[in-house]
């Protein structure tokens, strides 16, 4: 199971929250005599495809299998067989689960246009009327299915079936169940602006086929999350035809190595260059190693600067520091370079972090961070 920070990072949405956080953090004043600026670069954690990197192959004339030969070096094209079924959580309910444009769930006759309810009895899922009469007891799971092919849940369309399987003590998970092909055409505008190039929205179809494949949780009832931790899924309603052209054409490919389809790790923006798997989730993976990013800066925190006081920064450090914060020494470094490892000099002592937990308690975007101390009367960085 991927940990929540090897997912992929949505580009629009996040690039947007992201900089607002950023502007927050360049107004704050620091007016005390000691003062810190952050230098950082890219957004996410860099390993594969850097989502603006490769819109900016693609504005150069890049189709989309140079692309993917660039972010996973030693891969290859091939195609899925048969015809994968996936399923995406789409929220852990407290309560009852309503949907609509259902024909049919638990052997029962459903009437499309009126309204149904999936509740919780026991470890038992039961399928009632939208006025709480019981239909059917369904067992551990219930299956909703339209006639269409689309099935309305809590007021959003999306292609395949409901399944709502108890979770927890008294949750029900409610989760998409569709095929491989239509995932992806609910995956890619959320994860590449859809008035991208066609290359790049290309490159996306595959990488986001591919890591539907090999990036199952094993769930309870489901095997992607619809969010960041696996990638952003939001169904029928968010598709774009440019999107559906690019997996349409795409249709079945996936990245291979050695025979086995690839893990396919994409994020934002690299800063300038990708990073190797080993320096960020501590396995190596031959085709996921740091290359160049040259158009990486068209992504708007390809820089990004974070201004602190001393005593602001110390606070944010606080878990990782013993006492004030006086120094910071760099003391490993990826490819990219991303910080690998670090020592923090305070005034009770030395002790040693790491890229990721230094990037979490500063609000970075990226691991890649170089420090500037400025000290003086007034100083203000």
């Amino acid at each position: 199971m991927l940990s929540l920070r090897r997912r992929p990072i949505p580009i629009a949405l996040a690039l947007l929250a992201a900089l607002a956080c950023a502007c927050g953090a360049l107004a704050a004043s620091a007016r005390a005599q000691v003062s810190w600026v952050v230098h950082g670069h890219g957004f996410g954690h860099g390993v594969g495809l850097s989502a603006y990197g490769a819109y900016g192959y693609a504005l150069h004339g890049k189709g989309y299998k140079f692309i993917l030969g660039h972010y996973y070096p030693g891969t290859s094209l091939g195609t899925v067989e048969g015809a994968p079924v996936v399923r995406v959580l789409l929220e852990t309910a407290s309560g009852d689960v309503t949907f609509t444009e259902a024909t049919g769930a638990c052997g029962v006759k459903l009437e499309p246009t009126r309204s149904y309810e999936a509740h919780r009895f026991g470890n038992v899922v039961v399928l009632r009327t939208s006025g709480g009469k019981p239909l059917k007891r369904c067992g551990g799971k219930l299956r909703a299915a339209g006639g269409a092919g689309v099935v309305n849940i809590g007021g959003a369309r999306y292609r395949g079936a409901l399944e709502v399987v108890p979770a927890g003590a008294s949750e029900l998970n409610v989760v998409n169940a569709l095929s491989l092909e239509a995932y992806v055409k609910g995956v890619i505008p959320n994860e590449s602006p859809p008035s991208w190039p066609m290359a790049e929205l290309k490159a996306q179809a595959i990488i986001s086929r591919s890591f539907a494949l090999t990036g199952v949780v094993g769930g309870d009832g489901f095997d992607l999350y619809s969010d960041t931790r696996s990638q952003v899924y939001k169904g029928l309603e968010s598709e774009y035809t440019t999107t559906d052209e690019a997996a349409e054409q795409t249709k079945g490919q996936v990245l291979m190595y050695e025979g086995n389809v690839a893990e396919t790790l994409f994020s934002a923006c690299s800063g300038g260059k990708t990073e190797s798997m080993e320096n960020v989730f501590g396995s190596a993976v031959p085709y996921l190693v740091g290359v160049p990013d040259p158009y990486d800066d068209l992504c708007p925190l390809h820089d990004w600067t974070l201004r602190f006081s001393g005593p602001q920064i110390s606070a944010k450090l606080s878990g990782l520091l013993d006492g004030r914060l006086k120094k910071i020494v760099i003391t490993k470094t990826g490819y990219s370079p991303r910080i690998i490892e670090a020592k923090l000099y305070g005034t009770g002592g030395v002790t040693t972090t790491t890229g990721e937990q230094l990037e979490v308690a500063l609000g970075g975007y990226s691991t890649w961070m170089t420090f500037q101390k400025v000290v003086g009367k007034g100083a203000r960085p």
